[in-house]
């Protein structure tokens, strides 16, 4: 075996599932011994109009980021096709604008958190090292996914939904071919190493507060508040 072919083994199929692993087990870790410090400690009380203002255009850009990776990995190209999208209309509207558009959401609000808790000296001393790591991981992802998103016409050659999307895919069949990721570009390579390593430390990060979900307001009593009587 060639040492560029065991380094492509090692990248493409290794690694991805060391880090799904590593989320996986970590997650359960964190849940079953640890889940007292699942927590997002909030420093609302250190500054809270970057926080909210940061958070919000965050959480949106990365909510609709998210499911636009969803559907490009698990939408095969020729369900669009069957249903009358053309790959150039598919590119236009779901990857470059809406791609772009929460791109632009996520990194705005992911710069306005980063410097907040940089540039705060009470944010930044609250901080630990891992919420400094995750910030500026965050940062580097985005960063490199919208450049991925910007830089398509670049390759006009290149289509991901027959080379990265069908790779992706066959990750949960347990047969990835690493052979379709030779011919992607640098820039689409480093955006999924980065988006792997994010997904493996996800369980040992604050981060994993996004899978707790608060069930027991719905089951929960309806609180009931009275005012007080005024004295006589």
């Amino acid at each position: 075996m060639r040492l560029a072919d065991f380094g492509s083994i090692l990248l493409w199929v290794i690694f991805p599932y060391a880090m799904m692993l590593s989320f996986i087990f970590g997650t359960i870790v964190r849940f079953v011994w640890f889940r007292a410090g699942i927590t997002a400690v909030s420093s609302e009380m250190l500054e809270k109009r970057k926080l909210m203002i940061g958070s919000l255009v965050f959480h949106v850009g990365i909510i609709l980021a998210f499911f636009g990776h969803v559907l490009g990995i698990l939408i095969p190209k020729s369900w669009t096709e069957f249903f009358g999208i053309s790959n150039e209309m598919y590119h236009l509207f779901g990857s470059l604008m809406m791609g772009t558009g929460a791109g632009l959401l996520a990194l705005a609000g992911m710069m306005i958190l980063t410097y907040r808790r940089f540039t705060n000296a009470r944010v930044f001393v609250t901080s630990s090292w891992t919420d400094l790591v995750v910030d500026v991981a965050l940062l580097i992802t985005i960063i490199l996914g919208l450049a991925s998103t910007l830089s398509g016409p670049l390759f006009p050659k290149f289509d991901y939904r027959e080379t990265l999307s069908v790779w992706a895919r066959q990750l949960f069949y347990l047969s990835p071919n690493w052979h379709l990721m030779s011919g992607v570009p640098v820039i689409y390579k480093l955006h999924v190493i980065c988006g792997f390593l994010i997904f493996g430390f996800f369980p040992y990060t604050r981060l994993v507060h996004a899978l707790t979900l608060p069930w027991q307001y719905i089951f929960r009593r309806y609180i009931v508040y009275r005012r007080k009587p005024k004295a006589d």
